[in-house]
């Protein structure tokens, strides 16, 4: 009989760590357990089938059930994993449907078990009309309320998920105010003058947007129908609440398993964690950081998926180690792209970097092709050695993905000097003759100098 794998949590970690595990280990019996309706989704997607562009929910499902049982993965929804016992190798699993709890035995078991939206403690967060954006539910539950009519809709905060569902009620003809605590929106993305520029232009677009102003309160019976933050009082008929998510480490902290300084489940760069046989992915386990090495949790796509093939590698005998992230994201606000990737100069002189930056603005194309857009560039180096550590980029169409240029030199620890030598393409409708990939690289080797 061959051995058993379960996988507590079926969205992009756990499903692909029971894919690769499968595709190794024909004769592993694979179990994955999901306490929701839905498996193997893009998440990522939500705010953009709330706006309309993806027309249905069902477009952001990866693989279906019936398709994961085709693979040989025994896929349960509305299956809930209450309680791990690493010693007896067994999990309680709690049938929500049948409302009938049983045990399970593992030779190994995965731990993806995600990340929840936080709600924060403060009066009105249980009203009528608060939403949060994390499953696809939440996602059904905004695209009807969007297109259900217009009114006032209040984002609370103003992070990538935040901008993003400010975006989709805009796009639905809704008022939009975006409230954000921090001195300037996107805070744990970018520096606080470029989170301003973005701020502006947003304002702009035409949307509502307060920085430095911490929400107290939801008011209204039964239904939110204002915000307090300070002295603002802002009519609501919807508030969404991006203020970020937390990674859920209840069953694996129950089970004695440990916990790294993030808040999240520590584990080796084989995904392993501190149990014999037990191993974690996705947004509930910690990574490490390419640059600094230090514990990071960042609840991304691209980190769920990848660390979640090394998990099913390497508990089906494999032995590769994840490499670490930069934290590399983009997103856009209507025509505008925000994006960034490793660490900002504060974030590196907290590592113990002796870092300088270097900014310059120009043109996502020639300067005489139509459309052409603006666009500011940052670039972060370690003074001296010209190192490149980060990059920061807001600007029009064409903008953003410049970022990945930055993240693959950053990855393999270029100086910002070679950089600007690199042969990138040209052609007037991309860029100009001199990209400012190259310039700003440029600039930042001159600064590292002094």
């Amino acid at each position: 009989m061959g051995r058993k794998l379960v996988v507590i949590g079926a969205d992009a970690a756990g499903m692909t760590a029971a894919s690769m595990a499968r595709r190794r280990d024909r004769d592993l019996d694979v179990v994955a357990y999901e306490r929701t309706t839905w498996a193997s989704y893009a998440a990522c997607g939500e705010p953009y089938y709330i706006a309309g562009y993806v027309p249905e929910l069902e477009d952001l499902v990866a693989r279906t059930p019936e398709q994961f049982a085709r693979a040989g993965i025994d896929l349960r929804l509305r299956h809930e994993v209450v309680a791990i016992d690493t010693a007896a190798r067994t999990v309680t699993v709690h049938d929500l449907e049948a409302d009938r709890t049983f045990e399970d035995g593992y030779d190994e078991l995965l731990i993806a078990t995600g990340a929840r939206a936080f709600v924060p403690p403060i009066p009105g967060v249980d009203l009528d009309g608060v939403h949060t954006l994390r499953t696809l539910g939440d996602a059904e539950a905004l695209r009807q309320v969007a297109d259900g009519g217009q009114g006032n809709a209040v984002v609370v905060g103003g992070g990538y998920i935040g901008l993003e569902v400010a975006e989709a009620f805009h796009a639905k003809g809704w008022d939009v105010t975006v409230v954000e605590a921090a001195p300037a929106v996107l805070p744990r993305t970018l520096d606080t003058d470029l989170g301003l520029e973005v701020a502006d232009r947003m304002r702009a677009m035409g949307l509502v947007v307060h920085v430095d102003a911490m929400v107290t309160a939801i008011e209204g019976d039964p239904a939110a129908t204002k915000v307090v933050a300070g002295d603002l009082e802002l009519p609501a008929d919807v508030v969404v609440l991006g203020i970020g998510s937390r990674p859920v480490v209840e069953p694996a902290e129950a089970a004695g398993i440990a916990l790294g300084p993030t808040g999240a489940i520590a584990v080796d760069d084989h995904q392993r964690t501190s149990a014999e046989h037990v191993w974690s992915a996705g947004d509930c386990a910690e990574t490490s950081h390419r640059i600094t090495g230090r514990p990071v949790n960042y609840h991304l796509g691209t980190v769920a998926n990848k660390t979640g093939r090394v998990a099913g590698m390497n508990l089906t005998g494999g032995d590769f180690a994840f490499p670490g992230v930069l934290g590399s994201a983009i997103t856009k606000v209507n025509e505008l792209e925000i994006a960034s990737t490793g660490l900002r100069r504060g974030d590196a002189e907290a590592a113990g970097f002796d870092a300088v930056d270097a900014t310059v603005k120009g043109l996502t194309t020639a300067h005489y092709w139509p459309g052409h857009a603006e666009m500011t560039i940052r670039v972060t180096v370690e003074r001296g050695s010209g190192r490149l550590l980060g990059a920061q980029i807001v600007g029009g169409p064409g903008a953003g993905k410049r970022i990945d240029v930055f993240a693959t030199a950053i990855w393999q620890a270029m100086a910002a000097a070679d950089l600007s030598w690199v042969d990138l393409s040209y052609a007037p409708p991309f860029s100009p003759v001199w990209d400012l990939v190259a310039i700003a690289a440029r600039k930042a080797g001159q600064a590292a100098k002094g």
